[in-house]
């Protein structure tokens, strides 16, 4: 695989992780900011490593296996590996201008 065919398949994971929302805010989980890294090799793996808006948000389990899903969709990725992690903790800084401009926090 390329590095323009690593890259394209890197923008499409964002596309997808883009319209992925936390069932408990009405943002994606990329513009929240939960998603801490996208690594892409050239074997088609694609491994996130993200976080939550709270250790102990009921929805962890979905949301974990929504990226699994759907990530595992994206032409070129052929296995994908969510790390979930606490640190560092989230917090609103984390957030884009778009999501702080969508939840009135700007």
């Amino acid at each position: 695989m390329t590095p323009e065919e690593i890259l394209r398949v890197e923008k499409e994971i964002v596309l997808t992780l883009k319209n992925i929302y936390d069932p408990e805010i009405p943002v994606n989980i990329y513009d929240l900011g939960l998603i801490y890294e996208i690594d892409f090799t050239p074997d088609g793996t694609a491994t996130i490593r993200m976080t939550l808006t709270a250790p102990n948000c009921p929805m962890a389990d979905m949301l974990v296996e929504d990226v699994h899903t759907q990530v595992g969709k994206v032409p070129g990725v052929l296995s994908v590996n969510v790390i979930l992690t606490f640190d560092p903790v989230w917090d609103k800084s984390m957030m884009s201008e778009e999501a702080l401009l969508e939840l009135n926090l700007l």
